[in-house]
C-alpha cells in the first residue's frame, strides 16, 4: 500500500555517488593514468570530464576491429577553456603544435569559443594537458558538472562595452573555476596527496559539484552572436550613449533533449532581473548556488537548470533567486535582439587598426590536399603575431592588423587554397555542425562529415531559386543533445537513426525563437529535395523582407509537414 505522506527522496543518479566519493575529483585517476591499460574505468570516465577530457573510441574502426577480435581503439577528446575565445599568437601556435604532436593533426574550434583536440591516446593525455597549461591556457572546467567556458562577443571593435564584456567573461570564469588541487596534482606534477588536503574544498560547488553542466554567456542586443537565449545563464548588455549600464540576467536556456523522453525539451532563457556591471560575478555565483541546491540530481536527463525554470515558473524562480542574492531583484529591461554578426572579413578596430574574420567550415582546421587551412592559418599567425579569437560560429578572427597587413593577409589566402570569407555562400557562412561520428560516443548519425555535402546541394537549389543571397541558418547535430544549437536555427537537422534525421523549421538567426519539428526520419539524401519544396514556396509567396524562418513560422508545423511529406 502506498503512503500518501511518503516524502522519500528519489534515488540519486550513480554519477552523484562517483562525485561524492571522488575526494574532490581525484578518484583513482592517478593510479589509472599510470596503468598500461589504454582506457579508464567507467567511474573515472565521469571524473575525467571535470579535467577537460572525454574518453571516446574510434567508431570508424569499431566494426573491423570487432571482426578481427581486437578490442576498441580508445582515444580522448581534450578541450580548452578560454573565456571569450581569446588566444595570443603564441598560444595559437602552441595549439597547432599540440594538434600535430599529440592529436590527429587537426584543431577543432567549438561553438563555445574553445578548442578541441581529437584522437589523443591515453599515453599522450598528460603531456597534452600539460602542454596546454604551459602556454597559460587550461582544460579545467571545460567539461563536467561545473560552469564551462564563458562566452562573450569576440569582435575587437574598439567598443568599450565589448571589451568590458570580455573582461567580465574572464572574471566569471576564474571565480567559478573549481578550487580542488586535484587538477594540478594529476596533470601538472603537483604533490600527489593520499587524499584531499585539509584546505581542499569547494566553497561554491561543494563535494558533488552541480547536477549537470552549466553554460554562461554575455551578449549585446545589437549583436547576439553568442546566442544568449541558449545559455543556462546569460547577461544581455544594457547600454546608453555607448556606455554600459548593466545587464539583463537570463536563466534557463538549453538545447539538449532526449527523443524517447517527452519531459525533455529545448528551452530559451527567461529574463529574471537587471544587474549593474559590478554585480555580475556575485549574480553568477548566486544562480550557480541555487542550481547546486535545487537541480535534479536523480535524473540526469532532467538535471539542467532550464527544467527548474520551466517547472517553477519565472516568478517562483525570481523569488528563490532573491534569497540567494540577499536582496530584492531589480526588474529586467527586456531589450529586443536586433541583429547577429558573424564578424567575417575586414572590420575596423580602434586606432586605425582592423580585424579580419575567417570562415572555418564546421570549425575544423586541417590540411586536405590543396586546401591547406591549418598551414595557412599558422603562416598568417606567425607572420603577424597578433591575437586571435574564436567565434561562437566556430570561425576565427585575426586581430590588430594595419590596412597594409589586411591586404597582405588577403593575398596569402589563395596561396593555401583558402577562400576569401566573403566569397563563401551565405548558407555556408551560416551553417554549423557538431563533430558527431567517429569521435562522439553519443552520436546517432553523421554531422560534421555530412553537412558539407548538404550545404553543397542547398547552394545549388538556392542559386536556382534566386535565393543565394538570402541569410538562412542551417545547424546539424548527430544526436538530440543539440551541441550546435540546432533548435534555434531556421533549418535544424538532428540525427535520429542511422542515416535518418529530424528536420526542424521556423527558427531565426537572431536566436530568440525555437523552431519546431517539420519532418521525422528523413534519409540524408532526401533532406534537400524535400526542403526545396518549402524554399520554392517561400520564394514565390514571401512578403517583402520576410526571412525564411519567419515564413516557416507563419505557415506553421502542420502546413510544412504536409509540404515536406508530399
Amino acid at each position: 500500500m502506498s503512503n500518501d505522506n511518503d516524502t522519500t527522496e528519489p534515488k540519486l543518479s550513480p554519477v552523484e555517488g562517483i562525485k561524492a566519493n571522488s575526494r574532490y575529483l581525484r578518484g583513482t585517476l592517478a593510479e589509472e593514468l599510470a596503468s598500461p591499460e589504454d582506457y579508464f574505468s567507467e567511474a573515472s570516465k565521469q571524473l575525467l570530464k571535470f579535467h577537460g577530457t572525454y574518453q571516446q573510441e574510434d567508431r570508424d574502426a569499431r566494426k573491423n576491429r570487432a571482426k578481427a577480435g581486437v578490442g576498441k581503439h580508445y582515444m580522448f577528446m581534450v578541450r580548452t577553456r578560454q573565456p571569450g575565445g581569446r588566444l595570443t599568437a603564441e598560444q595559437y601556435l602552441a595549439m597547432d603544435d599540440i594538434a600535430q604532436r599529440y592529436a590527429n593533426g587537426t584543431i577543432r574550434l567549438t561553438t563555445r569559443q574553445g578548442i578541441q583536440f581529437h584522437g589523443v591516446i591515453k599515453s599522450n593525455l598528460k603531456n597534452t594537458i600539460a602542454a596546454i597549461n604551459d602556454c597559460l591556457l587550461s582544460t579545467l572546467s571545460a567539461c563536467g558538472d561545473v560552469s564551462r567556458n564563458v562566452m562573450a562577443c569576440p569582435a575587437p571593435t574598439g567598443d568599450p562595452v565589448r571589451e568590458q564584456m570580455q573582461h567580465l567573461a574572464t572574471d566569471i570564469a576564474m571565480h567559478l573555476a573549481p578550487r580542488s588541487k586535484a587538477y594540478y596534482e594529476l596533470w601538472l606534477n603537483g604533490h600527489l596527496a593520499g587524499g584531499a588536503s585539509e584546505d581542499d574544498h569547494e566553497p561554491i560547488y561543494g563535494k558533488t559539484y552541480l547536477p549537470r553542466k552549466f553554460k554562461i554567456g554575455l551578449s549585446l542586443p545589437e549583436d547576439n552572436c553568442v546566442d544568449i537565449y541558449a545559455q543556462d545563464l546569460g547577461f544581455l548588455a544594457i547600454t546608453q550613449a555607448g556606455q554600459l549600464q548593466g545587464f539583463d540576467v537570463l536563466v534557463g536556456g538549453g538545447m539538449g533533449r532526449t527523443n524517447s523522453n517527452p519531459n525533455t525539451f529545448a528551452h530559451l532563457g527567461k529574463h529574471m532581473c537587471f544587474v549593474t556591471p559590478d554585480e555580475v560575478v556575485a549574480m553568477a555565483e548566486a544562480v550557480v548556488k541555487l542550481y547546486r541546491d535545487h537541480g535534479n540530481r536523480a535524473d540526469r536527463k532532467r538535471a539542467r537548470i532550464k527544467y527548474l525554470v520551466a517547472d517553477w515558473g519565472v516568478e517562483k524562480f525570481r523569488s528563490v533567486l532573491a534569497e540567494y542574492v540577499g536582496k530584492p531583484l531589480v526588474a529586467p529591461k527586456c531589450p529586443p535582439i536586433t541583429n547577429v554578426d558573424l564578424h567575417l572579413g575586414k572590420h575596423p578596430q580602434a586606432n586605425g587598426q582592423f580585424f579580419f574574420g575567417l570562415s572555418i567550415e564546421n570549425g575544423r582546421i586541417r590540411d586536405d590536399g590543396d586546401f591547406r587551412l591549418r598551414s595557412g592559418l599558422r603562416a598568417i599567425v606567425e607572420r603577424f603575431r597578433t591575437e586571435v579569437r574564436v567565434t561562437p560560429q566556430q570561425d576565427l578572427i585575426i586581430c590588430n592588423l594595419s590596412a597594409e597587413q589586411v591586404h597582405e593577409l588577403e593575398a596569402m589566402l589563395p596561396q593555401f587554397g583558402i577562400p576569401h570569407p566573403l566569397s563563401i555562400s551565405q548558407v555556408q557562412r551560416w551553417s554549423m555542425a557538431c563533430p558527431a561520428i567517429p569521435t562522439c560516443g553519443l552520436a546517432i548519425t553523421e554531422s560534421e562529415r555530412a553537412l558539407p555535402g548538404i550545404i553543397d546541394q542547398l547552394e545549388r537549389e538556392l542559386h536556382a531559386l534566386g535565393l543565394a543571397e538570402q541569410r538562412i541558418s542551417v545547424r546539424m547535430t548527430g544526436c538530440p543533445n543539440g551541441c550546435a544549437r540546432p533548435y534555434q536555427s531556421e533549418i535544424g537537422l538532428v540525427g535520429r537513426s542511422g542515416d535518418k534525421y529530424t528536420i526542424y523549421l521556423g527558427g531565426e538567426t537572431l536566436g530568440t525563437r525555437l523552431n519546431f519539428e517539420a519532418a521525422d526520419l528523413i534519409k540524408r539524401d532526401e533532406i534537400v529535395p524535400r526542403l526545396r519544396r518549402v524554399l520554392a514556396d517561400y520564394q514565390a509567396n514571401r512578403a517583402e523582407g520576410e526571412s525564411f524562418g519567419d515564413y516557416c513560422h507563419k505557415l506553421g508545423a502542420e502546413r510544412l509537414r504536409a509540404m515536406l511529406e508530399a
